[in-house]
C-alpha cells in the first residue's frame, strides 16, 4: 500500500474578496520530496502558497496535512503543525541581527533537531556574520537567513516563494544546493519558481499553473519543455 502525502490539496480554491484566485487545485507532496510549482505571474503560485499556511481562507477539508484537516486554520497553529514559508522578497526584519532574525523562527517553540547552532552549521557565513544587521548582508546571504528562520521552526514541510528572485545564476546554484541538503536530512519542500530550468532541476514532481488553475501535472524527469510551454502559456 502507497504510503499517503504528507500534503494533499484536493479541489482548493481561494478568494480575495469577489476575485477568484484558485480554481479546484489538486496538488501532493511525498515525504521527503520536492514539488515545483511553475508558472507565469498572476497563475496563482504564491496565492497558493498563503492559503496553505492560512493567510487566505480555505476549506478544512481542502487542504489535509500529516493525515489531519487543516483548512482555514490560523497561520500560528499551521506553523505549529510543521509547514514553514520562506515568502517571497525573505521579509527579514531590518531592525534585527541575523541571529535575531533566526531566533524569532523558533519562538513557535515546535521540538526538531534545527537549532541556531545547526543553522549556522549549515550556512557557516551567517554564523560569522550573526551580529550584523540582516539587511546589511548580500541578496543571497539574505536568503540563508529567511530559510534558516523557516528551518528554526522545525517544519516537516518547507514553502519557499521564488527564491532565485533577484539573485545571480551562481547564488541562485548555491541556495537550491542547500535546498536539496536540507531535503536530505528530512524536510519536504514546495518551490514556487519562474526559473522553470532550474525547477526541473531540483524537483521530484512539477505542477504548472495558469490561471489559477493546474495546467499540468507530472514528474520533473519525465515532463517535456514542449508540454510545459503549453501548459505556461495556455496554448
Amino acid at each position: 500500500m502507497p504510503e499517503a502525502p504528507l500534503l494533499s490539496v484536493t479541489a482548493l480554491e481561494a478568494f480575495y474578496g469577489d476575485f477568484q484566485a484558485l480554481y479546484g487545485v489538486d496538488v501532493e507532496v511525498g515525504r521527503g520530496r520536492i514539488v515545483a510549482v511553475i508558472g507565469a505571474n498572476g497563475a496563482g503560485k504564491s496565492t497558493l502558497l498563503n492559503t496553505l499556511v492560512g493567510l487566505n481562507p480555505a476549506p478544512r477539508e481542502a487542504i489535509r496535512f500529516a493525515g489531519e484537516a487543516i483548512g482555514g486554520e490560523p497561520p500560528y497553529k499551521i506553523v505549529k503543525r510543521g509547514i514553514a514559508l520562506v515568502p517571497e522578497g525573505r521579509r527579514l526584519f531590518p531592525s534585527l541581527s541575523v541571529e535575531e532574525n533566526l531566533l524569532i523562527g523558533a519562538q513557535v517553540g515546535r521540538p526538531g533537531p534545527w537549532t541556531l547552532e545547526r543553522v549556522f552549521k549549515l550556512f557557516p557565513i551567517l554564523s560569522e556574520r550573526r551580529r550584523l544587521p540582516s539587511m546589511s548582508l548580500s541578496g543571497g546571504q539574505q536568503q540563508m537567513v529567511a530559510v534558516g528562520r523557516a528551518l528554526m521552526s522545525n517544519p516537516m514541510l518547507l514553502l519557499c516563494d521564488e527564491l532565485s528572485l533577484g539573485l545571480a545564476p551562481i547564488v541562485v546554484k548555491e541556495i537550491y544546493a542547500y535546498i536539496r541538503r536540507i531535503v536530505a536530512e528530512g524536510v519536504s519542500a514546495v518551490i514556487v519558481e519562474q526559473d522553470i530550468s532550474q525547477a526541473l532541476k531540483i524537483a521530484d514532481h512539477v505542477y504548472c499553473m495558469l490561471e489559477g488553475r493546474v495546467a499540468l501535472s507530472g514528474p520533473a524527469a519525465t515532463v517535456t519543455r514542449e508540454a510545459i510551454a503549453a501548459a505556461y502559456f495556455g496554448v
